[in-house]
């Protein structure tokens, strides 16, 4: 039931139109314009920016305030005591797993890794150049051809086998789309390892000799896929959910975010940050760039420095920064890149025109440079950023389709030309 209820005049109608008010657990009320359309108007909203298009229990974003919460528990604290399949679990369900349950789901996962032996095959249809988010757009939608036992969208069972194979199989498809890139031969998963520790092997793993992952590294990586496993109603997670109210099969579905997620404006904010830096060059010229970036007539900007989400320094990002210190140090790595970014970090956490406009380094520039420091291409970052993601996009397919639900279909402003006759000849 509405909370209250908010009442609309308009100029023309006679009749006052009332609007039910609903509070969430958190958050801004929303107003339930439905009831609108029968007095013929629609709202107008482009990008959606102004609007719930949904009701959801998953996760809850504060960004004034620098709040991410995943079934009410604070990032922070997860990306601290909890590990990425637990997150998984969490989003699935609502709930923390009891020790049990995190057994039987990371067993279940385990027993998922592989992919279906003819899919090796598929790979030959793509150019070896070619990018690997292309690759995996069209692997990802082909899985539908090889698992199409548990495709029955209304069945609480299927929908959960679903999740367990795109959970499983993400990272071995990942990873076979950057051995593809590189020539060299697919890696299976190995089941005695942890997911992180599984991921390394396959990238970094050949059949010649023993891979063996670095404890600091797989633990980074555990952390990269934990902070990017959802974020509320984004572009990509939209498009799942439209996708899906077709009533489209959930490996369509989330081939259909994997494409959205490929933007640069949504999903290649780490791969922009490697980009800026190759620009930068090298540490000598970071001044200028700098004196450039706080220049409101030149086009230059720093990439991944403040957050349209958040005017703090996002709790993300500082777990994300932890990390990247970890990382370096027990990396030791001398790269000119690596350089330049510490230098800009400290300047955006120093400098009076950064810090005065909250502009902090937020979770894509520490990836990014995580990434990059453990040897993992710049074409292949969306791809990890999409791995980690799928969890958030089925978590929410699956939420879609256990209540009564609606085809999406957004309305419009017309403003082409009004109805006219074809010309006589």
């Amino acid at each position: 039931m509405a909370d209250k209820k908010a009442r609309l005049t308009v100029d023309g109608l006679e009749e006052v139109i009332e609007l039910p008010v609903y509070s969430g657990t958190e958050g801004p009320d929303v107003i339930d314009v439905r009831p609108l359309t029968s007095s013929g108007l629609f709202t107008y909203d482009p990008g959606f920016v102004s609007t719930a298009a949904c009701e959801s229990k998953i996760t809850y974003i504060d960004g004034a305030n620098g709040i991410l919460l995943h079934g009410g528990y604070p990032i922070e604290q997860l990306a601290e005591h909890s590990d990425y399949l637990e997150v998984c679990y969490l989003l699935l369900n609502g709930e923390l797993p009891t020790p049990e349950q995190k057994e039987t789901f990371i067993n279940t996962i385990k027993n998922h890794t592989m992919v279906h032996e003819q899919m090796r095959n598929f790979f030959n249809g793509f150019r070896r150049d070619a990018h690997p988010m292309a690759i995996m757009v069209g692997v990802v939608g082909a899985l539908s051809a090889f698992y199409h036992d548990s495709l029955d969208i209304n069945d609480a069972h299927h929908r959960e086998v679903c999740a367990y194979r795109l959970i499983a199989k993400m990272p071995t498809i990942a990873a076979m789309c950057y051995k593809y890139s590189i020539g060299q031969p697919f890696m299976y998963p190995k089941n005695g390892l942890d997911y992180a520790e599984n991921f390394l092997q396959m990238m970094f793993g050949n059949p010649c000799e023993e891979y063996v992952a670095n404890p600091i590294i797989a633990k980074a990586m555990d952390r990269i896929f934990l902070l990017h496993a959802d974020h509320e109603q984004n572009a990509s997670t939209s498009t799942v959910r439209l996708a899906g109210s077709s009533g489209a099969n959930p490996f369509a579905c989330i081939s259909s975010g994997i494409a959205a997620l490929w933007g640069p404006a949504h999903g290649g904010a780490n791969e922009a940050v490697l980009t800026m830096l190759e620009e930068i060059g090298d540490e000598s010229n970071i001044d200028e760039f700098i004196l450039r970036a706080k220049d409101p007539d030149d086009n230059f900007r720093l990439m991944c420095f403040g957050n349209r989400f958040s005017r703090n320094f996002y709790p993300r990002a500082k777990v994300m920064k932890q990390t990247c210190d970890e990382v370096l140090a027990e990396l030791n790595i001398s790269d000119p890149l690596l350089k330049i970014a510490k230098r800009l970090e400290q300047i955006a956490l120093e400098d009076e025109y950064f810090v005065k406009r909250k502009l902090y380094p937020n979770v894509d520039f520490y990836s990014g440079i995580i990434l990059k420091a453990i040897g993992i291409p710049t074409n292949m970052f969306t791809v990890i950023f999409a791995l980690s993601r799928t969890i958030g996009w089925i978590s929410h397919w699956s939420e879609f389709h256990s209540s009564p639900n609606k085809i999406g279909r957004p309305r419009q402003l017309y403003t082409g030309s009004k109805k006219r006759d074809y010309p006589a000849k």
